[in-house]
C-alpha cells in the first residue's frame, strides 16, 4: 500500500489549515482518510496512477506559500486582444490589489464568507482530491453574478503557480451565478518555475434559473506539474452550461468535471481537446447526471497523442428513471501519431429511462493517408500538410470557444505546436 494513503503523510497539510469552515472541513478529513489517495486498483484511477507520481515527484506534502506578484506580471500574461476583467492568484490564493473591481458583481475571499455552501455541490464523498481540498485548502474566492446581470466582459481567472516552501497548491473557487444572468469565465494557469508541485483543485459553479455559464479553460504549465480539478456544477431549469478545456502541458494532469442537471429544458455541454506530446499524461473524466425530464446533454473530446504521451477518456452519462425526454450526446475521437502514444477511451451510458434519445461512440486512428496525399499533391510539404489536417480534427471543439481574444489565443498555440512539433 502507498504510503500515500496514511494520514502522516499529510499531516502538513491538516495542520495548516484554518479554523474556519470547522464542519466541512470535518466532514472532508474523515471522507478523505476513508477513501486514501486511489491506487491503480482503483477503478476510477486504474490508468491514472496519480498515487506512484506523487510519491516520486514531491518531497514536501505542506502547502505552496503565495508570493508577489507584479502589476507586469499580470499585464504580460494577458494573451492579445483580451478585453475583461481579471482575477489574479498566486499559488491559489486571491490577490484583490491586483485584480479588477467587476461593477455589478461581488468578489470576496472565502475567508469572509463562512455561510457559503462550500461542498454542496463538489462533494467530498465522490473524489478523494476533492475531499482532500476540502479538509486542507487555505483560503479561496467567492464570487455571485446577481439575478437579470448580463456581464459582457469576460472574467479572467488568472493563476500563477511554482513551488514555495511546500509543494501543494489548493485553490478553490465557489461561483454562483443568478437567475436569468450570463457570464463568461476562463481560467488559465503560468508556471513561475520548472520544479514539481501538486495543484489540487475545486471549482463549485451554481447556476439559477434561465442562467448562461460558459467556462473555458486552458492547462499549459510546466512539463512537472501534476494536477487533480475538480469542477462541478448545478445546471437549473431553462439553464445553460458550456465548458470547454484544452489540455496542452503538464506532467499528470487529471480532469473531473461534473455537470448536474436539476431541470427541465436545462442543457450541459461538455467539449475538449487534449494535444499531447512528450510524456504527458491527461486523464478526462467527465459526470452527466440527468435527473429531471426534458433536458440535453452534449459532449465532445478530441486528442491528438504524439511520442510517448498518454490519453485517458471516461465519459458517464447518467439517465435516472424520471428524466424522460432526455437527449444526451457523448464522443471521443484520437489521433496517434507514434507507435508509443496510448489512449484509453471508455465512453459510457447508464439509462433508467425509456423515452430518451441517447448515443455515445469513440474512435482511435491515424491521419487519413488519403487526405495527406491529396494536399502534398497540391503543393503543401508534408509538415504543413499534417498541420492542416490536425488542425481540422481540433477545430470542431475549437470553435466552441465564443469568446474571441480568447478562441484566437488557444487557435495560435495550437498552431504553433502543430507547426513545429508535427
Amino acid at each position: 500500500m502507498s504510503t500515500l494513503t496514511q494520514q502522516d503523510t499529510f499531516q502538513a497539510l491538516f495542520a495548516a489549515s484554518p479554523e474556519n469552515f470547522h464542519s466541512i472541513r470535518n466532514s472532508g478529513k474523515e471522507s478523505f482518510l476513508n477513501q486514501g489517495i486511489p491506487a491503480v486498483k482503483a477503478e476510477e484511477y486504474k490508468f491514472t496512477n496519480i498515487s506512484k507520481k506523487l510519491d516520486n515527484a514531491l518531497t514536501n506534502f505542506s502547502p505552496s506559500l503565495p508570493f508577489e506578484i507584479t502589476p507586469s506580471q499580470v499585464k504580460s500574461a494577458l494573451f492579445e486582444g483580451f478585453e475583461g476583467d481579471v482575477l489574479v492568484f498566486a499559488n491559489g490564493a486571491f490577490l484583490p490589489e491586483l485584480s479588477s473591481t467587476i461593477e455589478g458583481v461581488e468578489i470576496s475571499k472565502l475567508s469572509d464568507k463562512p455561510e457559503t455552501s462550500l461542498g454542496s455541490i463538489a462533494k467530498a464523498s465522490k473524489d478523494p482530491f476533492a475531499a482532500l481540498n476540502q479538509a486542507s485548502f487555505v483560503d479561496g474566492i467567492f464570487i455571485s453574478v446577481p439575478r437579470k446581470s448580463q456581464i459582457e466582459r469576460p472574467i479572467l481567472l488568472l493563476s500563477f503557480n511554482k513551488e514555495n516552501l511546500g509543494q501543494v497548491i489548493q485553490p478553490r473557487v465557489w461561483i454562483e451565478v443568478g437567475d436569468f444572468a450570463e457570464v463568461t469565465f476562463i481560467d488559465q494557469s503560468i508556471s513561475l518555475s520548472d520544479s514539481a508541485y501538486f495543484v489540487n483543485k475545486v471549482v463549485e459553479v451554481k447556476g439559477g434559473v434561465n442562467s448562461q455559464i460558459s467556462y473555458y479553460r486552458l492547462q499549459n504549465e510546466g512539463k512537472n506539474t501534476i494536477e487533480v480539478s475538480n469542477i462541478e456544477t448545478d445546471i437549473l431549469k431553462d439553464a445553460k452550461f458550456t465548458s470547454v478545456n484544452i489540455s496542452l502541458s503538464g506532467d499528470m494532469v487529471r480532469n473531473n468535471l461534473s455537470l448536474n442537471l436539476l431541470g427541465s429544458n436545462s442543457e450541459g455541454n461538455m467539449f475538449g481537446v487534449y494535444l499531447l506530446n512528450g510524456k504527458t499524461h491527461v486523464d478526462n473524466h467527465t459526470n452527466v447526471d440527468h435527473t429531471i425530464p426534458h433536458a440535453d446533454s452534449n459532449e465532445l473530446y478530441k486528442g491528438i497523442l504524439a511520442d510517448q504521451s498518454r490519453g485517458v477518456f471516461n465519459g458517464k452519462i447518467f439517465v435516472r428513471q424520471d428524466a424522460q425526454k432526455t437527449n444526451a450526446f457523448q464522443q471521443n475521437n484520437n489521433i496517434l501519431l507514434s507507435e508509443d502514444a496510448i489512449v484509453n477511451t471508455k465512453p459510457q451510458l447508464e439509462i433508467w429511462a425509456d423515452d430518451v434519445k441517447c448515443s455515445h461512440g469513440c474512435t482511435v486512428g491515424q491521419l487519413d493517408e488519403e487526405a495527406l496525399f491529396y494536399l502534398r499533391a497540391r503543393g503543401l510539404d508534408k509538415l504543413s500538410a499534417k498541420g492542416l489536417l490536425l488542425y481540422a480534427f481540433a477545430g470542431e471543439v475549437l470553435e466552441k470557444i465564443e469568446e474571441e481574444s480568447f478562441h484566437n489565443h488557444v487557435v495560435n498555440l495550437i498552431q504553433e505546436r502543430l507547426g513545429s512539433k508535427f
